[in-house]
């Protein structure tokens, strides 16, 4: 037994050999999974999470995330649209010069 615990190096055929026994039994075991599903338990979750990465950032967060974002970011009027005052309501109008 005591010539047997003192380890001897292993050459390198028996250690390729160890190595291929190994890794034929990972494969053996071994799946590859490429479709994916959704969880029947969480759906909704998964559903909103679809739905909300699907929005416009402006509904999405409440603060534009980028500073290209800036631009554009508040898109409301800043005076209501009144269409009896003429200062702010110019309508296409037909004459005889843009017919």
């Amino acid at each position: 037994m005591a010539a047997r615990s003192a380890k001897e190096p292993l050459d390198p055929v028996r250690l390729n050999q160890l190595l291929c026994e190994r890794v034929r039994k990972e494969l053996k075991c071994q799946r590859l999974h490429t479709e994916y599903g959704v969880n029947p338990l969480q759906r909704e979750k998964f559903l909103n999470l679809i739905h909300h990465a699907a929005l416009e950032p402006t509904k999405k967060y409440s603060e534009p995330q980028t500073e290209s974002q800036e631009i554009g970011w508040n898109t409301k009027p800043l005076v209501p649209m009144d269409r009896t005052d003429c200062r702010f309501y110019f309508p296409r109008r037909k004459t005889e010069v843009t017919k």
